[in-house]
């Protein structure tokens, strides 16, 4: 299994009138999480589309806890359970900074063929840098 802890600032922007993080926002969150995942594992999403592999998200999934606030300090924690092949599954928890779970989800992304258009297998290169986490 493979986890990613990464940090982010709610900003005004992203609350609503009750002083809330609009519940759409979490899943910028969770892709902030993603990328910073895939990051930390060597791979960026710029350098998988300039290898001819996309990922569109297929499956979103999220239950809130609680809510959080303006200017609070989220820790988004992104787990990779389960080895990748055609898809990948990323899960996900929030917390605020009293290290209360506000959300849990999880994403499924396909690896696309950018040439074909057509899911495809997870690339070696990809599978090599994942593999020892799962060992």
């Amino acid at each position: 299994m493979f986890i990613n802890t990464t940090t982010v600032r709610v900003r005004y922007a992203e609350t609503d009138r009750m002083g809330y993080v609009y519940y759409g926002n979490y899943a910028t969150y969770y892709e902030v999480g993603r990328v910073e995942a895939l990051r930390e594992l060597g791979v960026s999403y710029k350098s998988m589309e300039d290898s001819g592999f996309l990922l569109p998200v297929i499956d979103y999934t999220i239950k809130y806890f609680k809510p959080a606030f303006y200017d609070e300090l989220l820790t988004v924690k992104t787990l990779i359970k389960i080895l990748p092949s055609a898809r990948i599954h990323f899960y996900y928890e929030i917390y605020n900074e009293k290290e209360e779970k506000l959300n849990q989800g999880e994403t499924t992304l396909v690896f696309i063929n950018k040439s074909t258009n057509k899911p495809c297998a997870a690339p070696d290169w990809f599978l090599e840098k994942i593999k020892k986490h799962f060992q």
